[in-house]
């Protein structure tokens, strides 16, 4: 069950809220429908009681606000929106990678994919697939969890009759198993027919919650609308002389004294009026449409009440429900695989409910991160953008060149202090950093960026959660791609330097030292572009951030090394672990000489850097929500906002 009480949206722009005092309950079991006209706050309302937005009130899913359950994707799920995925993920790719982060097996997407009819596109790319495919998608993607709530933001919309009759013949199917369905549309017919309860919206406010019967029987029928000083007399002259064994005439009182008529015609109406000596003041003809329009005679009042009972004249909806979407064909591979059924609505159980709390100040929910990082992140990694492949092949190719480049010129006169080496690495003269290290920030720094591009995780906010858990499952992975990388760079200059020059490189003596040094500044510029790209929310900055290490920090790493200020940093753990009476074994590394190797002034600015970013990083995943609300309140520009995840209010 989902009780919502008070709900109302924060004003912006000099306007009023969107939503202003909403209160409902939805049973488990049913389909509820918030029906409004475009502008009436159904998506502002969803966005509330998933607390995407702040404002004022409470929703609770079977007695708990969704910030205190313990896995929300598992309990609520939500459509808000297209797939907010890599264009070039398959479809199955897609789905496992978000049932790693929900925390459920693989095996549910590839089942759920078969349920909603892609088992067919399951290879597919997001880009290829049509309107119907990508709403099914969507579905999937908030099933994936097997929520008991499932909150829906007009899913037909734009869709052929087909797909829309196929995809609410699921809906019906989830609340007959007990999975209680809010779902917002704009058609009065598709409520009537698909929905078991509708709550009209208009102007932010609930004006009507009506069981789905008694809402076709009084809402889906033309009428004639009538504003007349002797409404009382007038009703029954219309009930007494204008019926006829063939034609019953139904009168219902509106709000603000209208009365409408049902039965009959304009005409006869204002000729009835004429003949009894009635004054009107208003007669016009309306149809379901004014109930969202808000046009004249629309009913404004939750209850109606009937002058004359005993009329026996509702109307069938069920004929009407065709007439919710466009008539076109779709461009989809399986738009005609679903006939349309014959009678979707299913009887549920109505459970009494409790009293729900009153309402109160409502935050933005701190999204949760991956229910399993790690998996999430390896699933991301290996699937979508040819990105991480063509950034591979170019670090490859750059260091070949490199090391090529450095042989020839080399002749017998050292390049670098240590050419070998050089050489290996594939570190030209023009590079401010062996490719290796450039390759793997660039994939570091995408490895996060990808997120906000695209943002899977949380579509309808577009922000990622800063969640320490994915941050590790990413510096992890990182990791062993750089590694991985480093590994691939050495292996290709190598044999390249065999190949071209007949021979490989002598290695001096500390040439293991020193490579496992590189390998260790590859893994960190790996760490510098998670980092930036996570604090800064582009893979872009992220590189850029790499890049200033070796141009900009390590100058002034080295200008500051005569000070013996970077010596004493080097030294900090050690002078630590002899605080804190850590036993340190005779014989052990000496941590200030590691900060000799060859690697320097880059490994000393590279700690620094990695330090910065990852104080900032911790900094904002503590504090970013308060930080945030006090930017916004400041009048902070939205791009600082958005660095610390701020609600942007």
């Amino acid at each position: 069950m989902i009780q919502a009480v008070g709900l109302t949206s924060r004003p912006r722009g000099g306007r009023p809220p969107a939503v202003r005092d909403l209160t409902f309950e939805a049973e488990a079991g049913t389909v509820t429908a918030l029906l409004g006209e475009p502008g009436a706050g159904k998506t502002a309302a969803l966005r509330l009681m998933l607390q995407l937005d702040g404002g004022r009130g409470v929703t609770l899913y079977d007695g708990r606000p969704l910030s205190r359950l313990p896995a929300p994707a598992r309990e609520v799920g939500a459509v808000l929106g297209d797939v907010a995925g890599h264009p070039a993920r398959t479809v199955l790719a897609h789905l496992r990678m978000l049932a790693a982060a929900v925390g459920v097996p693989a095996a549910r997407a590839d089942a759920l994919l078969t349920h909603v009819g892609l088992d067919a596109l399951a290879d597919d790319r997001l880009d290829a697939l049509s309107l119907s495919m990508d709403r099914r998608l969507g579905l999937a993607t908030a099933l994936l969890g097997q929520p008991h709530s499932l909150l829906l933001d007009d899913p037909v919309r734009d869709l052929p009759r087909r797909e829309a009759a196929f995809y609410y013949a699921l809906l019906r199917e989830l609340a007959a198993a007990g999975v209680c369905v809010v779902l917002a549309t704009a058609q009065p017919r598709v409520a009537a027919r698909f929905a078991d309860r509708v709550l009209t919206l208009r102007a932010g406010r609930l004006v009507a919650d009506e069981d789905a019967e008694e809402f076709a029987r009084l809402r889906l029928r033309p009428c004639v609308i009538i504003r007349t000083p002797q409404a009382e007399r007038f009703a029954s002259y219309l009930t007494r002389q204008a019926s006829t064994p063939e034609r019953r005439i139904e009168v219902v009182r509106r709000d603000g004294g209208a009365l409408a008529v049902y039965g009959t015609d304009s005409a006869a109406v204002g000729e009835l009026a004429y003949r009894n000596g009635i004054l009107l003041h208003q007669l016009t003809s309306s149809s379901h449409e004014s109930v969202l329009a808000g046009a004249p005679g629309a009913p404004a009042a939750t209850a109606t009440a009937t002058l004359e009972p005993g009329t026996d004249t509702a109307p069938d909806a069920a004929g009407h429900a065709a007439d919710h979407a466009p008539d076109h064909a779709d461009t989809g591979p399986r738009a005609d695989a679903a006939p349309e059924p014959a009678d979707p609505r299913a009887a549920a159980p109505r459970p009494a409910s409790d009293d729900a709390p009153l309402a109160g100040p409502l935050r933005r929910r701190w999204l949760p991160g991956p229910a399993h990082p790690l998996r999430y992140e390896l699933r991301r990694t290996t699937s979508g953008s040819r990105l991480p492949r063509v950034a591979a092949a170019a670090t490859l190719a750059a260091s070949v060149a490199g090391a090529a480049v450095l042989a020839r010129s080399a002749g017998g006169s050292a390049v670098a202090d240590d050419p070998a080496v050089r050489m290996l690495t594939g570190w030209a003269p023009v590079l401010p950093l062996p490719p290796a290290a450039i390759g793997a920030g660039l994939l570091g720094a995408y490895a996060f960026g990808q997120e906000f591009s695209f943002p899977s995780l949380t579509p309808a906010v577009g922000a990622v959660p800063r969640r320490l858990g994915l941050l590790f499952a990413k510096l992890a992975v990182s990791t062993a791609v750089a590694l991985l990388l480093f590994v691939a760079v050495l292996l290709a200059d190598a044999t390249a330097l065999l190949v071209l020059f007949g021979d490989v490189v002598d290695m001096p003596a500390d040439g293991g030292l020193q490579l496992l040094s590189w390998a260790g500044v590859t893994v960190g510029c790996a760490w510098t572009g998670v980092l930036a790209a996570g604090l800064f929310t582009s893979a872009s900055l992220g590189l850029a951030a790499v890049l200033t290490v070796p141009v900009a920090v390590a100058p002034g790493v080295h200008a500051l090394a005569g000070t013996g200020a970077v010596r004493r940093l080097g030294e900090l753990p050690l002078q630590l672990m002899r605080v804190l009476h850590i036993p340190w074994p005779d014989g052990g590394p000496d941590l200030g000489g590691v900060f000799d190797a060859s690697v320097q002034p880059f490994g000393h600015a590279l700690a620094l850097s990695l330090g910065a970013l990852l104080g900032a990083y911790v900094l904002t995943a503590g504090r970013a929500r308060s930080l945030g609300r006090a930017l916004g309140r400041s009048g902070c520009p939205s791009f600082v906002r958005r660095v610390f995840n701020s609600p942007g209010d």
